[in-house]
């Protein structure tokens, strides 16, 4: 059995009866999303941040996760915070994000705040083009590198915990929870904040847009940062995406700090 990277164990920060359960992304640790979950908790929110199925061990054992095997991740983490917590809210980052959206029409949460996350697969031409062969391609070139970092932030892109490489047998089970989302988001009316950068090179705005757009609730809005990659929790404009995942809670809790 392989064990978790330094750095990128998940977290728990005991707190109040407003619970917070954080979920990173595809081939990233809870790293990305361990310094927003210490910001919630010196507000006295109880947090947990969870690792996905795969994730923060080796990049070989992605191959053999589902996107099912994600969901479940993210759903132990609100049975384990419900036992102590009268109100959940999910805080999801780019694929977390996705997961968290897919979850909540089925778990009672209060809200939602969804980060840089995905509408579908990236337009790269590529992917497009190799999608009815990524399965059987992944059985030969298993693995792709991932192209050099752009954070605005120089310490953030030394403190980042992550896989080096992007498992191609993963990119199918990207493509169906996007999917999965996609069916899910017209029927969800819970409170949702969307968070973006302006200078996400990786996930362009149109992807949040068109998440905002599809989800039922009347209750939606949308913060965009500038000076920031993908990896908004991390970057230069973290700062302001703590400030607005704070403000958000509070007014869902009815409680502030």
């Amino acid at each position: 059995m392989r064990q978790i990277l330094k750095g990128g164990e998940p977290f728990f920060f005991p707190g109040d009866e407003v619970g917070c359960l954080l979920a990173h992304g595809f081939t990233a640790t809870p790293q990305e999303v361990r310094e927003l979950g210490q910001r919630l908790a010196e507000e006295g929110r109880t947090v947990l941040g969870i690792r996905l199925f795969g994730h923060a061990t080796d990049v070989r054992d992605m191959p053999r996760a589902r996107w099912q095997d994600w969901m479940a991740s993210v759903e132990d983490g609100y049975h384990l915070l419900k036992d102590s917590c009268s109100k959940i809210i999910f805080l999801g980052f780019s694929t977390g994000g996705a997961i968290c959206l897919s979850l909540a029409q089925n778990l009672p949460v209060l809200g939602a705040v969804i980060m840089s996350t995905p509408h579908d697969l990236p337009s790269d031409r590529r992917i497009q083009m190799l999608r009815p062969m990524i399965r059987p391609l992944s059985l030969i070139y298993r693995f792709n590198p991932k192209g050099p970092p752009d954070f605005y932030d120089p310490k953030a892109r030394d403190a980042r915990v992550q896989y080096y490489h992007y498992p191609l047998r993963s990119v199918p089970e990207l493509d169906e929870l996007f999917s999965n989302m996609r069916k899910v988001l017209p029927h969800l009316y819970l409170p949702v904040l969307f968070i973006h950068s302006k200078d996400d090179r990786f996930i362009p705005t149109e992807h949040m847009h068109a998440n905002f757009n599809l989800l039922g609730s009347e209750d939606k809005s949308v913060v965009l940062v500038e000076g920031s990659n993908h990896i908004i929790t991390c970057d230069a404009a973290r700062e302001q995406v703590f400030s607005e995942a704070n403000n958000f809670i509070n007014r869902l809790s009815g409680t502030s700090k």
